[in-house]
């Protein structure tokens, strides 16, 4: 029997949005589908049981793109999805982010939550309908969870603020701001913005809050009429006993540690030594009720929480002695690499990252295959985090969903100042390389590749910086917000808060919660901290080099552009573009045209781009009558010779128009492939070339040389008569074989 489908609507913006559950997978702990229009995403929640000897959450969030739900095939040699893409691992993570903190503390039950497009109509994104259908499936779900959480994206168009808007929207809008949370706060932010003031971001967060409640309501109203009874969990409990006995011993020489300024290494090492201590205090061999090793540590680890989170709200001093707003040293440099086109170094602490720029011609731009209406990607942020920057040895497996999202966080935080293809016809490639780490690489790779973009010689509308900030609070209402936060602070503290942009505003935001929820309030006084810490930044920035290259380096290419008809297209490509490859080949250029007839030269050798850029210009040439061209015989016949005065455009010079004298045989004055001077006498209706060397030879006008063409080639006094005709039926061949050449 067909199971009972109940289905459950709200209007959210401007739209009605509606979630539908009891159809589909009726084995999963619960399962959902979400969408408005013929944009659905399909989720489904499954909690497990717990692996031996685990110590921590093992929460999984995947998101698979389905291209049959936009009716497309992937592109792949397979004809297959492989390994989830770049927009697929960025919509996990951002639907984790607002899930993970409303599980219970020392939960330990695996749960997985699994999502993919059910329909796709190009119109809707799918990222913000994930969110909320996974929300909807664990509500329902006997996952035990704190939620729910709603999500929506914000836009901006025309300065009045729009909410899920369509990708045609989006074209439109200065703000991509999505967010998440539950009904007291906010839990989740990640955006992108044209240089958004920090007033007009706070609004909009504050917009997107208060759009999030219908969703949220909906799902408790589901959650109470479908919801299955929760299940029990198992909880890793603490003994409260060992955590203060640990506490105890540990407090006087913890604090002692953090009077002085730390570096990494030393607050490492010295909290190794100290938990040793309390290793060989508390799991004495042979002891009767000895704590477990792990409990222990564990112990340790709540003591080092508490100690350092109160030292920075009570005194305002962090673990390397900074005060609350103090940002640490920074360095940076520029041209590290001769040949790269680019290169910034950015150093911030211990924190050190290398962007590298690459230019590259608009044909190897990034052929996107996925279900956005966005085919292609001319300007790309790849981010690598390897071992060595944190001191560690770990195998190499190819890239992380972290450095994933670091990549397009920093992508994000660039690309408003990215200069138009129009002005800077150029694909343009950014690799950035964690070469140290203890905070905010991410951050750092926004401020090394705008150095890099710069020392390119890329005119990005104005450089952006970034910076993370972080929060500290506690039960009793107080809290601290950190400016540049280490290692250290985003792993013992509430809030990663990262926020990039310009002198004007902000161009990318990325927040991720460990408590409840953010206020209103937070939010602003963060922002504006972040702001005052940013131009910081800038300024040390912008001392190594204050604005772009005025020069592209010597190994980047240059890049030419032509304009020329577009039913002239055809010729420069030439049969299976064999025009085109041969005119690459010859002057060691790289050409790419679009469909509107704009041509692209690129290359690093000037004399060969020149030859390039004239041979393309030539096409956009008419023949002109009176004119005088220099071109190669193409064809001989016994009536005359064809001469290409243009590329891809042929006419007849009579054998009566190659010389003062008469001519008998035209290999008495030419041969395939020499170079002939002449004048256009005659373009006829069907564009047929009449053309003259005589004319040149003798310095006569365009009238004059018309007149004796035509005297000449007619029929020949004296018995010429069959000469005559032989010219005569020769211009009507000539013809026809000048539209072949012209077609040529």
């Amino acid at each position: 029997m067909k199971p009972e489908s109940k289905k459950y609507s709200a209007v959210v913006g401007t739209r009605t949005f509606t979630f539908e559950t009891g159809k589909l997978a009726g084995q999963a702990g619960g399962a959902v589908t979400f969408g408005t229009n013929d944009a659905i995403v399909f989720a489904a929640a499954t909690m497990g049981g717990v692996r031996e000897g685990i110590d921590f959450f093992p929460l999984s969030v995947e998101y698979e793109e389905r291209l049959s739900a936009g009716g497309k095939i992937p592109g792949s040699f397979f004809r297959r999805e492989g390994r989830p893409g770049t927009e697929a691992i960025l919509t996990a993570r951002l639907t984790d982010r607002p899930l993970r903190p409303l599980f219970q503390h020392g939960m330990r039950n695996e749960v997985q939550v699994m999502m993919f497009s059910l329909s796709s109509d190009s119109e809707n994104p799918l990222d913000i309908l994930a969110i909320n259908a996974a929300s909807a499936a664990i509500m329902i779900s006997d996952i035990p969870w704190g939620g729910p959480v709603g999500a929506v994206r914000v836009g901006r168009v025309n300065g009045e603020f729009v909410i899920n808007p369509t990708f045609a929207e989006m074209d439109a809008s200065d703000l991509d701001l999505r967010i998440a949370g539950t009904k007291e706060a906010i839990l989740m932010v990640e955006c992108g913005a044209n240089e958004i003031p920090e007033d007009v971001m706070a609004d909009a967060l504050e917009l997107g809050h208060k759009s999030i409640q219908p969703l949220i309501d909906l799902q408790l109203k589901m959650a109470a009429e479908v919801g299955k009874p929760k299940r029990e969990p198992t909880i890793a409990i603490a003994d409260e006993e060992l955590q203060k006995k640990v506490f105890e011993f540990v407090s006087a020489s913890m604090n002692e540690l953090l009077d002085k300024p730390l570096s990494k290494a030393e607050f490492y090492g010295g909290m190794d030594e100290l938990l040793q201590k309390v290793a060989a205090e508390f799991c004495v061999e042979g002891t009767p009720d000895a704590p477990a090793k792990k409990d222990v540590e564990s112990a340790f680890s709540e003591a080092e929480h508490k100690i350092v989170r109160e030292r920075i709200l009570s005194i305002g001093k962090r673990p390397d002695g900074r005060t609350p707003t103090e940002i640490r040293p920074i360095w940076c440099e520029v041209g590290i690499s001769p040949r790269a086109h680019g290169t910034g170094l950015f150093t911030r602490g211990e924190t050190q990252v290398l962007s590298f720029a690459t230019l590259g011609t608009l044909g190897e731009a990034q052929e996107l295959d996925n279900l956005s209406p966005n085919d292609t990607k001319r300007y790309m942020h790849h981010y690598n985090f390897p071992p060595f920057s944190t001191g560690e040895v770990k195998p190499l497996r190819g890239q992380s969903r972290r450095e994933v999202g670091h990549g397009a966080l920093a992508e994000r935080a660039l690309e408003p100042v990215i200069p138009a293809e129009e002005s800077f016809p150029y694909t343009i490639r950014v690799v950035s390389e964690a070469l140290s780490s203890n905070g905010s690489t991410s951050m750092g790779s926004v401020c090394g590749s705008t150095l890099a973009l710069m020392d390119a010689g890329v005119p990005i509308k104005a450089p952006v910086s970034g910076v993370a900030m972080g929060l500290i609070t506690d039960d009793a209402g107080r809290y601290q917000i950190l400016t540049d936060i280490q290692g250290t602070e985003d792993h013992l503290g509430d809030m990663d808060f990262k926020v990039a942009g310009t002198a004007a505003g902000i161009t990318a935001l990325q927040m991720d919660i460990k408590i409840s929820g953010l206020s209103a309030q937070m939010m602003k006084e963060a922002l504006e901290q972040a702001r005052v810490a940013r131009m910081s930044i800038m300024e040390k920035m912008l001392v190594v080099l204050p604005e772009a290259r005025a020069e592209l380096k010597p190994h980047a290419p240059r890049i030419i552009t032509v304009k020329i008809p577009v039913d002239k297209i055809g010729a420069l490509i030439g049969p299976g573009g064999k025009n085109i490859r041969a005119l690459q080949e010859e002057t060691h250029t790289k050409i790419d045209i679009e469909e509107d007839g704009t041509v692209y030269i690129a290359s690093t050798e000037g004399a060969g781009a020149k030859i390039a850029q004239e041979r393309v210009e030539a096409l956009s040439d008419s023949a002109v009558i009176g004119n005088i061209y220099t071109g190669k015989v193409v064809r001989i016949e016994a009536f005359g010779a064809f001469v290409e005065i243009l590329p891809g455009v042929d006419g007849l010079v009579h054998i009566s128009q190659l010389d003062s004298e008469r001519v008998n045989t035209v290999e008495d004055i030419c041969r395939l492939g020499d170079e002939l001077t002449v004048m256009v006498t005659d373009i006829d209706p069907q564009g047929k070339i009449r053309l003259s060397r005589q004319a040149v030879l003798e310095g006569w006008t365009a009238e004059e040389a018309r007149e004796k063409d035509q005297r000449k080639s007619g029929p020949r006094p004296g018995g010429g008569g069959r000469g005559g005709d032989r010219g005569g039926r020769g211009g009507d061949r000539g013809g026809r074989g000048d539209n072949r050449g012209g077609r040529r």
